[in-house]
């Protein structure tokens, strides 16, 4: 057994790997017209979408695609370790984190640090998400918002 294969779970090697995979794909991606990144990143996260084994974490990554692309068009759909992602100028700025992929309890929609949460001296970076309710998608809505502002 290589040495890490010992030190990485499985999850942690296949995140890895397609880390590796969307860095490629961002080089190859810098040289295209912005429509084409677009287009390119919106079919990586789609696969990524189709490829969650849980109903309802396709369920979630959808919904969210379809909020974050309403609240915040200029958003670029991409991947992020293989999960569902959207970013700004080349950078992640939030993530959904299917609850299947590392075997927990609900999924979780995150925010990166390029995203404008400040908010005092401690804010909120990622949600807990079981269920997208009216409640939930108008709460991430004003995040979102936020975090683009």
């Amino acid at each position: 057994m290589a040495d890490n294969e010992k030190n990485f779970s499985a999850e942690e090697r296949e995140a890895m790997q397609a880390a590796a995979k969307e860095a490629k794909a961002r080089r190859s991606r810098a040289k295209k017209t912005p429509e084409e990144q677009r287009a390119e990143g919106e079919a990586d996260l789609k696969a990524a979408v189709d490829k969650l084994s849980d109903d309802n974490d396709k369920k979630l990554a959808t919904a969210l695609h379809e909020l974050v692309t309403e609240v915040a068009p200029d958003l670029v759909p991409r991947t992020y370790y293989g999960m569902p992602a959207w970013g700004k100028d080349g950078k992640v700025l939030c993530f959904f984190q299917p609850a299947s992929k590392f075997k927990v309890r609900y999924g979780t929609f995150g925010f990166e640090p390029i995203s404008n949460l400040d908010d005092g001296t401690m804010w909120p970076t990622a949600y807990a998400l079981l269920e997208l309710t009216s409640a939930n998608r108008k709460l991430l809505a004003e995040r979102i918002r936020l975090a683009i502002s």
